[in-house]
């Protein structure tokens, strides 16, 4: 972990965390990394150890169970917990931070202590629904419609890849409540065993298969005006606030992954033999290990540059977009040439290359692809405006 260049972004609370969440990474993941990606799950009972351990919810305020960290705290969490090995696991036991952000930012303090301190214990799960089978990046396109009935809101439409969304406790659904495209948007919290509420489909995945992901239903269901966040139509807003953060956690997973990949092909190379000597012995081996390196401190350095100005309270909207761009081909071009390290190894499932190959693939994907990003880069930067001259 301990890096020159980024040694001086951290503190030695945050040195002592990385070394407590890897020591749990390597005792309770990695040893069923394989296993549990193989049977695409894992027992439930590892959320309230990770609760346990304070892993759940660094940066959210010790008053609902939160350890109070920064967004560091975050960022080394994952890279702690990347060494387990199953990126599913890190991205189930994750759900919560961008599903509960909604909570908090809107929630009313009845609503916070009632939904927050159970999901950061570990002892409920809960999952984040926006994307539906029509609409992905683009929320003002959601139809999922919420009606206004008494003391009720009737809920009708879909949502679809919800992470989590199979054994999930509660559901923060974005939905529509009104025709206006961006001001139309509220955000309720859906409890498992509301009438109506239902598991239309277990979705398989190429990577990240530890982690239950689903397409929800939600037909003629009643959802109590207390569970509404926030008022009607403040839902587009946060949602938007919401993406920064998910947005630099992808990227953060971009070169946690790149690490652990560069770090077991650096030892298969030196271990592996060779036409009489070890792979390392050989210049384009080792030129390409550089190369690997190179990019992947470049990524982690770019993250971490971003954070401390999220840190700061600064808005970084496209630095985000060009951190997770980055990290995400990052992790990709370093994941492949680890593959190709391993050779014939490297395509068998029981490698972590292999796992890691595979779930790398949804980071330009995930929280906005890299089309998205790229879009709102150039509208930052003012490309589209047309100057007369």
């Amino acid at each position: 972990m301990s890096d020159v260049l980024l040694d001086s972004f951290l503190e030695d609370t945050h040195r002592q965390f990385y070394a407590n969440c890897r020591k749990f990474a390597e005792a309770e993941i990695a040893p069923h990394a394989f296993q549990w990606d193989e049977e695409e799950g894992f027992p439930r009972e590892l959320y309230e150890k990770a609760g346990a351990a304070g892993f759940l919810g660094v940066n959210f305020p010790p008053a609902y169970g939160g350890a109070g960290g920064d967004v560091f705290h975050v960022l080394l969490q994952i890279e702690a917990l990347m060494w387990g090995g199953c990126t599913g696991v890190l991205a189930s036991l994750n759900s919560l931070d961008i599903a509960l952000p909604p909570i908090l930012h809107l929630g009313t303090e009845a609503q916070k202590q009632r939904f927050i301190p159970p999901v950061l214990a570990g002892r409920k799960l809960i999952a984040l629904a926006i994307t539906e089978p029509h609409a992905g990046s683009d929320v003002a396109a959601i139809r999922t419609r919420a009606v206004r009935d008494g003391e009720h809101y009737v809920l009708n439409g879909s949502k679809t890849f919800i992470t989590g969304g199979s054994r999930a406790d509660l559901v923060c659904v974005l939905a529509r409540t009104s025709n206006e495209p961006h001001r139309g948007l509220t955000f309720f919290v859906v409890e498992k065993g509301t009438r109506g509420f239902s598991i239309s489909r277990a979705l398989k995945k190429m990577g990240w298969r530890a982690s239950d992901t689903a397409t929800l239903s939600f037909e003629d269901c009643q959802v109590p005006v207390e569970n509404r966040l926030g008022d009607e139509g403040s839902g587009f807003k946060a949602t938007m606030l919401n993406f920064q953060m998910e947005r630099l956690i992808l990227a953060a997973y971009g070169h946690a992954s790149a690490e652990v990949a560069l770090t077991d092909a650096e030892r298969y190379a030196q271990e592996r033999s060779a036409f009489g000597g070890p792979l390392l012995a050989s210049q384009v081996v080792r030129h390409k290990l550089a190369h690997m390196a190179t990019l992947m401190r470049a990524a982690k350095c770019f993250n971490y540059v971003v954070a401390d100005n999220v840190r700061r309270g600064g808005s970084v909207i496209e630095q985000v977009c060009e951190a997770k761009n980055f990290s995400s081909q990052v992790a990709q071009d370093v994941c492949y040439e680890a593959v190709q390290l391993f050779g014939g190894m490297g395509y068998m499932r029981e490698t972590r290359v292999e796992r890691l190959y595979r779930d790398v693939r949804v980071l330009p994907i995930g929280g906005g692809t890299s089309e998205i990003m790229n879009e709102i880069i150039a509208k930052t930067r003012g490309y589209g405006q047309v100057r007369q001259a």
